[in-house]
């Protein structure tokens, strides 16, 4: 085994090791757990008391609605656990200890980025299923999940959430800084897409080319129509891993040349 190997292996233990241990991975986890699962249900519960009055029709429920206390929520709390699991080591200076045992900067940061992205897939998995499982539950709609889209907007949750873990450990290794980190995660997906779309000229062409529209996009959850996404979903989760990985590479390259 070479020496870049077993620098691998104790990234991965270590991250396995602070993930364990640490309070903000455990509440940023049960926290998106409750949300993104919690969303759904009453949403679910609340359409099907409506649906008895006749008021509204209980078919309105859909994969999608499932699926959206997950992306609009649950993602934003796996990009804090993320950015904060790279700017805290910054905070206290562990970092440096971290880099003296294992020079190799890019396999630090990439060992993080590939744990947390496996931790947020895996998350997003058990979110995904039990949101779609437990949503129908409580409104009474049987939504088989092989019809139309349905299979992409359950199980692109998981690659969502990996990417924008990878997505958030770029921006911290970039920002070092948790507030500034988290400030930017937080801001970029819930008003600066958003907000910016309402500029006149300019604004159809931030929300045709925003990341995060076009991840949402691919899920389900953004109206094509809108912005008219010219490449479909599957090239817009291509759109968004392309942006993730230039973020990250960019951090890459920053944590190379700064000093810890």
């Amino acid at each position: 085994m070479s020496v870049l190997d077993v620098d691998r292996i104790n990234v991965l233990n270590a991250e396995r090791i602070k993930l364990m241990t640490t309070k903000s991975p455990m509440w940023c986890t049960v926290i998106a757990l409750v949300v993104s699962i919690g969303i759904p249900v009453a949403m679910g519960a609340g359409l099907k008391s409506q649906s008895d009055t006749g008021f509204v029709d209980p078919h309105d429920f859909t994969a999608v609605v499932t699926q959206s206390g997950a992306v609009q929520f649950g993602a934003i709390l796996v990009m804090v656990m993320a950015a904060l699991a790279v700017t805290t080591e910054y905070r206290f200076g562990v970092i440096r200890t971290t880099f003296q045992a294992i020079p190799n900067r890019s396999v630090v940061i990439a060992g993080k980025a590939l744990f947390l992205a496996v931790f947020a897939g895996v998350l997003g998995l058990v979110i995904a299923l039990a949101a779609f499982y437990f949503g129908q539950a409580a409104s009474g709609v049987t939504i088989p999940i092989a019809d139309g889209d349905n299979i992409r907007i359950v199980f692109g949750v998981p690659i969502y959430f990996g990417l924008v873990a990878v997505l958030a450990v770029g921006v911290g290794t970039l920002i070092r800084q948790s507030a500034g980190a988290i400030s930017l995660v937080l801001l970029w997906p819930l008003l600066l897409e958003s907000t910016a779309t309402a500029i006149p000229r300019v604004g159809k062409y931030i929300g045709e080319f925003g990341p995060f529209n076009n991840a949402t996009f691919f899920l389900g959850q953004q109206d094509g129509g809108q912005f008219g996404f010219r490449w479909g979903p599957s090239g817009a989760l291509v759109y968004f891993a392309a942006f993730v990985a230039v973020v990250f590479g960019a951090s890459i390259v920053a944590v190379n040349k700064r000093d810890a």
